[in-house]
């Protein structure tokens, strides 16, 4: 079953919504279960001042959602790019087996949304 954790970010998850003019946007799915997550990244001096998410599946992709973005707020890049499932599920207090699925997805929503960034912010230098 379900940790306490998971069932109070499950009932109120944090960071919900979207940033307008965000710096990095992360989309990940999962075409068996169904699960879309985005996050999105205000980035400051390399330091994610925030983090939130729209994700439109179960409670545990809601609940790793909901951490993921707690975990990753006030740290580097390359500090949130440490964030694995892993630790998304111990930080939760674990996740049923056949739900460890959405702590992939939150990992890999984290990885896209700093890739997107750092192309954005690449792709600006070469405009210059």
């Amino acid at each position: 079953m379900y940790s306490e954790k998971v069932m109070d970010h499950f009932r109120n998850p944090r960071n919900v919504g979207r940033i307008e003019n965000a710096d990095g946007v992360g989309q990940v799915g999962n075409p068996i279960c169904g699960d879309v997550m985005t996050i999105y990244l205000k980035i400051e001096d390399g330091i994610i001042k925030d983090a939130k998410f729209e994700t439109f599946g179960c409670g545990a992709a809601i609940a790793t959602s909901s951490i993921a973005t707690e975990l990753i707020k006030g740290k580097t890049l390359q500090e949130a790019l440490k964030v694995t499932n892993r630790v998304v599920v111990e930080a939760l207090d674990g996740l049923p087996k056949n739900k460890i699925h959405c702590s992939v997805l939150a990992e890999e929503a984290i990885k896209k949304a700093i890739e997107d960034y750092l192309q954005r912010k690449e792709a600006s230098k070469n405009a210059e």
